[in-house]
């Protein structure tokens, strides 16, 4: 059987599998924003992603193993998203791309404040961030998140400093 790739090239395969307009915004509102149950990741993205959209990208990092599924054990009727190790790899590239970003497009100070800790901390915090996304989404291990909560503290505290109401904003 044919592969459907259109070349074994490392960038074109990455970009096959992550480089729609919607697969690095869902899992940066999983990694960031820990939104891991379909309603949080609907109602809660910065960019509205649509539903249809949404299930369709959820199903796609399914498929190429970004992704895992299981049931809610407080809801039976929700499931909740995990992250695998390909997935919380995906942080070293997140944050350059962040950082890029931050540097060349107009970002938001609020919601750059992210790309600038995850920038200055470099591949150490990034390591430290991926330790703990393993613990939680791999080990089931809920723990202390230092490094995610630093960042969501930073974040929280540039928003109220805009004056702007705070909410759990992605990276």
């Amino acid at each position: 059987m044919k592969d459907a790739c259109r070349s074994g090239c490392p960038i074109n395969l990455t970009l096959e599998t992550l480089g729609d307009r919607w697969s690095l915004i869902v899992i940066r509102d999983i990694i960031f924003g820990d939104r891991r149950r379909y309603r949080e990741l609907l109602t809660r993205s910065e960019e509205g992603i649509a539903s249809n959209i949404l299930a369709d990208r959820l199903k796609r990092l399914m498929a190429a193993g970004l992704l895992t599924r299981a049931g809610d054990p407080g809801h039976r009727q929700s499931a909740i998203y995990s992250l695998t190790e390909p997935a919380i790899q995906l942080v070293p590239l997140l944050a350059q791309m962040a950082a890029w970003g931050r540097h060349h497009r107009p970002a938001s100070p609020e919601l750059s404040v992210r790309a600038r800790l995850l920038e200055e901390g470099g591949p150490c915090l990034w390591a430290a961030l991926m330790a703990e996304l393993r613990a939680r989404h791999l080990d089931g291990v809920p723990g202390q998140s230092h490094v995610l909560a630093g960042l969501q503290q930073a974040y929280e505290q540039a928003r109220a400093a805009d004056g702007a109401p705070v909410s759990t904003a992605p990276a």
